[in-house]
């Protein structure tokens, strides 16, 4: 290897033949080939240790802490999505220094048919070697000239035209249509565009020349073109590589990783840049003395270190150092040398590619070197093909470590363990060199063992990557607006809301009064909230599902202590008699007394019965209509703890003084004025919703007395049955009012709750596939299933905490297949859906808080409001859209949301609790 450093040609040497008497002595060829070849051997450590320094320089980049002059660039393109099939229309293209300098302008038609191709019509220019490295107006008035002379033998007429402009240099980009250059590379070197929008200067250059109506849609390079215009597999493409005259590749990233975007959301095609990269940790070890010289004296030294290494344009260059280098010491040719090959790029990538052909490789060699003026024997052309497989084999792995990095990166950003993947490949070297390809593959294969790759070449070299980026584009635009135009009925304003407020403000007043109302504004003869000073211990039954509820309740000095044990009641019994359900209870509270050492005592009993009720009392509930499925005979219409009174009686061995009923909601608020003495208002937002407060006695025309406080059950999941939410209800809310066991009947619960919330969205989502904005237009087998999409499937999509990737997962666990795109959008779906729930639960709290407010006098009121309830304690947002929305309507009303624990049965036991020490200070 030193001998090598210390004989090899000074860079302004390499074109001068040398005399022959001042020729270097003649080295035992074999013996300086295989120091040559040697040079350009690269171990599986190095590989790694360049996977590993790369991969960093990614991250690095991704999160905006690069150097000033970063390795690599990491560069957003703004292309968010990939292909899905449907997209078609006519699309315009004009390539850049995608194949050296020439240009290229295409007519791409997409059909929006998988499997039917319409093949591009394209016409390639030369571009000018004065046009190349002149000025940069030159250039683009170039561009415009041959956009029309390929336009004139095309039937456009006055048709507008999309264009796609691939311009394959390092640029910054802002938007889909605005890149700037940050330098020229493969040899350009126009003056005044570097610094400066390259789509501008087109635009510009096509008004100059003004004779079609062309819009530049989309500035994509040429590895992003590649990426996009790969054929739909089994899945979508989502890396993209191109070794041509130089190299890159692209990927599509997490968006929240890419820091120049500040964005949350999707993915983002990230080029990575990689033809700038320059560790010299990494690099130095497999640095040899040709690429050395190559490097300077390139256009320019000292950059594009790695492209230099691997890109077409270098390989046939650093071929022929390596064999003006042999020559010169004798290695080769005899010795013998000539000007053709001591002259800068004379050996092409065609050239390489020719005499490495496994079948006539031998035949090519003796051509090309003869083009070169020089007679080689057999033995000079093996070494040559050699020479040629050696730069070309390290290219090929040095590309794989680099692409391995970007899988690792995949890998990582979707938290996968085991990555399956496609990667379009485009480019001269991969179209002319067949051996570079497989050379790649079976590095990648060693450095990424936990990564499935499938190579796929691109259709049309990119050209058709290009369109497909102008009509992806377009087909987001068109399914963006019918997106927001089918959730907008959803988006609620503040005048929106203020008019549920006041509605339901003049509901309450109406109900209290008895007059007509879709509130019925129930008393509960609940008389006040806990002080502290309760004592004792309690009995509470909970009953409002399959499953029920005993518990003993200790209400100490010290806090509340509670054992319960949870009974089932079979299906036979909830929608048998009623007399067999209420025997059913009794038996299960029998068996709990003895459990528990408590038989013979006769604790107060609070009832917890989650069921629509008119109370006539403390302890009388009239049982209106049953839901969750129960259907017991004889019970409707009757007051239920008479009903549990008879079978205690039945039993006659078990002694129980039922003082109290209590629906959910109410336990609620009185299990969180425990803990506060402000609160005043219960909510439940779970399967259903429903409210409670304290509402002032003289206001409750149906309850005797003008002092004090009653708590009212409101009963609001009701509001708007009469009509008065009509404006605010969607096609879909009207489907599902429809589709329940109770049209017309519960509006606002129904526009709110968990049981519904689900079903509202699956028929948006079916709604969006009908239009071909979801599922490319499929309609899914599994959403025309009632109920399959659960409500806390809303809860789960929208966690802050959860990746594309986990979104993706939970839908395709209902059987879904989808892209990303389409997971961003149910994810949208779902938070519109989600967002006016909570919305109008907050107008609702907002009427009842401002009520309390106003009948106390008050200029502000601080108040409690107790909440319970699995869509309001599980998902993400709600809490926090219910507490800003309240803000915003009631300004004047300072509002503590309290998480119920266990309201259902603390509450009754702490409702008993307050009926018996209201009775004793009435006794004392």
């Amino acid at each position: 290897m030193d001998t090598i450093g210390a004989t090899c040609l000074l860079p302004g040497e390499r074109a001068l033949a040398c005399p022959q008497e001042n020729r270097p002595p003649l080295l035992d060829s074999s013996e300086l080939g295989q120091e040559c070849l040697k040079q350009f051997e690269v171990t599986r450590s190095q590989l790694q240790q360049i996977q590993v320094s790369l991969l960093g320089c990614m991250e690095r980049a991704l999160k905006g802490k690069a150097d000033s002059a970063p390795a690599v660039r990491m560069l957003p393109t703004y292309v968010g999505s990939v292909p899905h099939g449907t997209e078609k229309g006519d699309f315009l293209v004009l390539e850049l220094g995608a194949t050296g300098a020439s240009l290229r302008v295409l007519w791409v038609t997409l059909t929006g048919t998988e499997g039917y191709k319409v093949e591009p019509r394209s016409q390639e220019f030369v571009i000018p070697q004065d046009v190349v490295v002149g000025a940069g107006q030159q250039l683009f008035d170039f561009a415009a000239h041959c956009l029309s002379e390929f336009l004139d033998a095309q039937p456009v007429g006055n048709q507008p035209l999309q264009l796609g402009f691939s311009f394959s240099f390092p640029c910054h980009q802002t938007s889909l249509d605005r890149s700037t250059l940050i330098s020229w590379t493969k040899g350009f070197k126009c003056s005044g565009v570097e610094g400066q929008d390259v789509v501008q200067l087109l635009r510009d250059a096509i008004q100059r020349k003004g004779t079609y109506n062309i819009d530049v849609v989309a500035v994509v390079n040429d590895t992003v073109g590649t990426m996009m215009g790969c054929e739909l597999g089994a899945g979508p493409c989502e890396v993209g590589l191109i070794v041509d005259t130089g190299t890159n590749a692209c990927y599509m990233e997490e968006a929240r990783h890419v820091a120049a975007l500040d964005e949350d959301r999707g993915r983002t095609c990230v080029s990575v840049e990689w033809g700038s990269f320059s560790d010299d940790g990494a690099l130095a070890p497999v640095l040899t003395t040709f690429d050395h010289v190559l490097d300077q004296g390139s256009l320019n030294p000292g950059a594009q270190r790695f492209e230099k290494m691997i890109g077409g344009l270098y390989l046939g260059e650093l071929v022929r150092l390596v064999l003006a280098h042999l020559a010169q010491h004798g290695a080769l040719f005899g010795g013998h040398t000539s000007p053709a090959l001591l002259s800068p790029g004379s050996l092409l990538l065609e050239h390489v590619a020719e005499m490495e052909d496994p079948c006539n490789g031998a035949a090519h060699t003796h051509t090309v070197l003869q083009g070169l003026g020089v007679s080689p024997d057999a033995s000079d052309a093996e070494l040559v093909q050699r020479v040629c497989a050696a730069v070309c084999s390290r290219a090929a792995r040095l590309c794989a470590a680099a692409l391995a990095a970007v899988l690792a990166r995949l890998q990582h950003s979707r938290e996968q363990r085991a990555l399956q993947v496609a990667v379009a490949t485009g480019g001269q070297v991969f179209e002319r060199h067949p051996r570079f390809h497989n050379i790649l593959k079976e590095t990648v294969m060693h450095l990424a063992p936990e990564c499935e790759v499938s190579f796929i070449p691109s259709v049309d070299g990119g050209g058709r990557g290009v369109a497909m980026v102008t009509a992806v584009a377009a087909r987001l635009a068109a399914h963006r607006q019918l997106l927001e135009e089918t959730l907008a009925p959803f988006q609620l304003n503040h005048e929106q809301l203020g008019a549920v407020q006041a509605q339901m403000r003049e509901a309450m007043v109406r109900g209290l009064r008895g007059e007509a109302s879709s509130l019925r504004m129930l008393p509960t003869y609940v008389r006040a909230t806990p002080d502290g000073s309760e004592r004792g211990d309690f009995l509470a039954l909970d009953l409002g599902g399959t499953n029920f509820r005993v518990l003993v309740v200790h209400v100490t000095e010290g806090g509340v202590q509670i054992t319960n044990q949870v009974y089932s009641i079979p299906e036979g019994v909830a929608q048998g008699s009623g007399q067999q359900l209420f025997d059913h209870i009794v038996d299960c509270i029998v068996d709990f007394q003895q459990r528990q050492g408590l038989s013979g005592q006769s604790l107060p009993l609070g009832f917890t019965f989650s069921f629509p009720c008119k109370q006539l009392g403390l302890d009388q509930g009239i049982l209106l209509n049953w839901t969750k499925g129960f259907n017991a005979s004889d019970c409707e219409g009757q007051d239920v703890v008479c009903l549990l009174r008879e079978a205690i009686r039945r039993r006659q061995a078990v002694e129980l003084n039922v003082v109290a009923i209590v629906n959910d909601t109410v336990g609620t608020m009185m299990s969180c004025g425990y803990e506060d003495p402000r609160c005043e208002m219960g909510l439940i937002v779970g399967t259903g919703t429903n409210a409670c407060y304290m509402e002032e006695l003289r206001n409750v025309t149906s309850v005797a007395g003008d002092s004090g406080h009653m708590c009212i059950n409101m009963e609001w999941g009701a509001f708007g049955d009469d009509g008065s939410l009509g404006l605010l209800s969607t096609c879909f809310d009207a489907i599902v009012d429809q589709a329940s066991i109770n049209p017309g009947k519960q509006r606002f619960e129904k526009m709110i709750s968990g049981m519904y919330l689900g079903e509202i969205v699956r028929h948006i989502l079916l709604h969006l596939t009908s239009c071909g904005v979801l599922f490319r237009g499929r309609q899914a087998q599994c959403l025309q299933t009632k109920d399959i999409f659960k409500t806390k499937f809303l809860s789960e999509i929208e966690s802050d905490s959860l990746a594309l990737r986990q979104v993706r997962a939970i839908l395709e666990d209902l059987g879904l297949l989808l892209t990303s795109d389409d997971a961003l959008m149910v994810r949208e779906v779902c938070q519109a859906v989600s967002r006016r729930a909570a919305r109008l639960c907050g107008a609702g709290v907002a009427a009842v808080v401002e009520k309390i407010r106003e009948n106390r006098g008050l200029e502000v009121l601080t108040v409690s409001v107790g909440v319970d309830g699995t869509l309001y304690k599980m998902h993400p947002h709600f809490s926090s859209l219910v507490a800003t929305t309240v803000r915003e309507l009631a300004p004047r009303c300072a509002v503590s949301f309290l998480q119920s624990e266990d309201g259902s049965g603390k509450g009754a036991a702490l409702v008993t609790a307050v009926a018996c020490r209201l009775a004793q200070t009435a006794q004392v």
